[in-house]
C-alpha cells in the first residue's frame, strides 16, 4: 500500500528506476544521498523519506546492485561505496510498519551479508592491487563500507546478537571462547544495551553540565571588573546627587536667611525714615500726617480683601454662568429654528390672490396679449367646429364629474364598512367572556350608536389633549397640519351614514 502525501523527488525517482535500463540505476540510485543530506537530522521528515523510499522498493534496488559484479556497474567501487552509505542510513531508523517481519528477518541480514562479501572482496582486491595508488583508493572504500555497516549494526543491535547466536551454535559448549561469546550476548541484549546507553547519556549530561557552569563561571569572572566599575560609578553617582541636593537644601535655607534679614533691615529703615519724617514733622501735624498714613494702609488692605472676595464669588458662581451660556445658546438656537419654520410657512403660504389692476396695466397687459397673437399665429377654425368640440369638451368633463362622484361615493361606502367591521371587531376582542358578561353587555353589540359614540369621544379627547399641549412640542408642525387621528375613527360616522346606522347621541 502507497503511502499518501509522497514526496515528489521520491516519486520521480522511482518512476526514473522504474524506465532505465539495469546499467544505469546505479547512478540514479546515488540521487538518495543527496535527498537524505538535505533534509535535517532526526526531523520527522527524514522518517517519512526513509519510509517512502522502503515503500517505493528502492532499498531493495541498492540491496540488487550490491549484488552485482563491481566491474559490470558504471563507477565502479565509488558508487559501491556509496551505495553502502545509502542504504546503511535509510535503514536507521525506518519504521517499517506492516512489514516490519520481512524487514527485519530478511532485508536486514541480507544487507549485513552484502556488506561482508564487500568487505571481502575488498580485501581480495588489495592484496592483488600492485600500485600504492590503487592500494589507497581500495583502503578508503573498505573504510567507507565498513562504516557503513558498523553504523547498521549501531542502529539494529539484534543483527550482531543473531551473528554471535548462530557463532555460539557452532562452538562445543562449556569452551573458554563459548564462555566469552555468552557474556558478549549478555552484554549486548536490550537490557544491557539499553543500561549502556543511560551511563552514556548520564556521562554526557554531567561532561556538558561541567562544561556549562565552567563556561558560566568565566562569564561572570569577566563580567565581575565591569561589575565592580558599574557598582562603583552608580554609588559616585547617588553619592553626588545627595551632595547636590543638601547643597540646595543649604543654598535655599541661606536664600531665605536673606529674605528675613532684607525684610527686617526694610522694616527698620521705614521705622528710622518714619523717625526722621517725625522729627521733622511740626508737632501739630503728626497726628494727621499718622491719619493718612492709616489710611492709605486701610485702603491696600480693602483692595486686597475686595480682590480675594471677588475672585472667590466669581469660582463659586462659575457653574451659574456655564448654565447661562448654555440656556443663551439654545434659546439662540430654538429662535432660529422658529424663523426657518415661520420662513417655511410664508414659502408656503396660501396664494394671496390677484392685485387689483389699474388702467394702465390693463392697457400694458392687451398690448402684450396682442404682440404674442401677431407673433404667434393659430390655426382658423370656423364658428360651427368651436361649438362642436366645446359641446363635446362639456359632455366629456360632465361624464369624468359623474364618473369620479359615483367612484367616491363607492370609496366611502367601503371605508364605511371597513370601519364598522374595524369596530365590531375590536369590540368583540375586548368583550368579556360568558361567564362575565352582564344583562347590559349584549346590548352593546346590537346597538351602533354606542360603539361610534365612544370612538367619536375618543377622538374628541385627542384633538383636546393636541390643542392643550405644550408650545414645544408642535415644533415644527405647519399651521395646516391636521391632528393624527386613526382613520378608523374618522369614517364611523360615514359608516352610521352609508350602511344605514343610527346617530350617535
Amino acid at each position: 500500500m502507497k503511502p499518501t502525501g509522497t514526496d515528489p523527488r521520491i516519486l520521480s525517482l522511482a518512476a526514473e528506476v522504474a524506465k532505465s535500463p539495469e546499467q544505469n540505476v546505479p547512478v540514479i540510485l546515488l540521487k538518495l544521498k543527496e535527498i537524505i543530506n538535505n533534509t535535517p537530522l532526526g526531523s520527522s521528515e527524514l522518517k517519512k523519506i526513509k519510509q517512502d523510499i522502503y515503500c517505493y522498493d528502492l532499498i531493495q534496488y541498492c540491496l540488487l546492485v550490491l549484488t552485482q559484479d563491481c566491474s559490470r556497474i558504471q563507477g565502479g567501487w565509488t558508487t559501491v561505496s556509496q551505495l553502502t552509505q545509502i542504504l546503511s542510513h535509510c535503514c536507521v531508523g525506518l519504521e517499517p510498519g506492516e512489514d516490519a517481519e520481512e524487514f527485519y528477518n530478511e532485508l536486514l541480514p541480507s544487507a549485513v551479508e552484502n556488506f561482508l562479501v564487500l568487505g571481502r572482496r575488498l580485501q581480495t582486491c588489495f592484496i592483488n592491487a600492485a600500485k600504492g595508488e590503487e592500494k589507497d583508493a581500495l583502503l578508503h572504500f573498505f573504510e567507507v563500507v565498513t562504516d557503513s555497516l558498523f553504523w547498521l549494526l549501531g542502529g539494529h543491535v539484534q543483527l550482531i546478537q543473531n551473528g554471535l547466536r548462530s557463532l555460539l551454535n557452532k562452538q562445543e559448549p562449556g569452551t573458554e571462547f563459548s564462555q566469552e561469546l555468552r557474556q558478549l550476548i549478555d552484554l549486548l541484549s536490550p537490557k544491557a544495551y539499553q543500561e549502556v546507553e543511560d551511563q552514556k547519556q548520564h556521562k554526557a549530561a554531567c561532561l556538558i553540565q561541567a562544561y556549562w557552569k565552567g563556561f558560566q563561571t568565566r562569564k561572570r569572572l569577566k563580567k565581575l571588573p565591569s561589575a565592580v566599575i558599574t557598582l562603583q560609578r552608580s554609588f559616585r553617582s547617588k553619592r553626588t546627587k545627595m551632595l547636590m541636593k543638601l547643597s540646595r537644601q543649604k543654598e535655599e535655607e541661606d536664600h531665605r536667611l536673606q529674605l528675613q534679614i532684607q525684610r527686617q533691615r526694610a522694616m527698620r529703615l521705614s521705622r528710622e525714615i518714619r523717625l526722621n519724617m517725625l522729627e521733622i514733622v511740626h508737632p501739630g501735624q503728626v497726628e494727621k500726617h499718622n491719619r493718612e498714613i492709616e489710611e492709605k494702609s486701610a485702603l491696600i488692605i480693602q483692595k486686597h480683601w475686595k480682590g480675594y472676595r471677588e475672585r472667590k464669588n466669581f469660582h463659586q458662581q462659575r457653574p451659574s454662568l456655564t448654565e447661562y451660556k448654555a440656556a443663551v445658546i439654545l434659546q439662540r438656537a430654538t429662535l432660529k429654528f422658529l424663523a426657518k419654520c415661520r420662513k417655511k410657512k410664508k414659502q408656503f403660504a396660501p396664494w394671496p390672490g390677484l392685485r387689483e389692476l389699474t388702467d394702465a396695466r390693463r392697457i400694458e397687459l392687451k398690448q402684450q396679449v396682442d404682440d404674442y397673437i401677431r407673433r404667434h399665429p393659430g390655426s382658423q377654425i370656423s364658428d360651427v367646429t368651436s361649438r362642436e368640440l366645446h359641446s363635446q369638451a362639456q359632455e366629456r368633463l360632465q361624464h369624468y364629474f359623474l364618473g369620479r362622484a359615483l367612484e367616491e361615493r363607492s370609496q366611502q361606502h367601503r371605508e364605511a364598512l371597513m370601519a364598522q367591521i374595524n369596530t365590531n371587531i375590536e369590540q368583540l376582542m375586548k368583550s368579556p367572556s360568558l361567564k362575565e358578561a352582564e344583562g347590559k353587555d349584549p346590548e352593546l353589540f346590537l346597538s351602533r350608536s354606542r360603539p361610534v359614540a365612544a370612538k367619536a369621544k375618543q377622538a374628541h379627547l385627542t384633538t383636546l389633549k393636541h390643542i392643550q399641549a405644550p408650545w414645544w412640542k408642535k415644533l415644527g408642525e405647519e399651521a395646516g397640519d391636521d391632528i393624527d387621528v386613526p382613520k378608523d375613527e374618522l369614517n364611523i360616522e360615514l359608516g352610521t351614514l352609508f350602511i344605514g346606522g343610527t346617530k350617535p347621541p
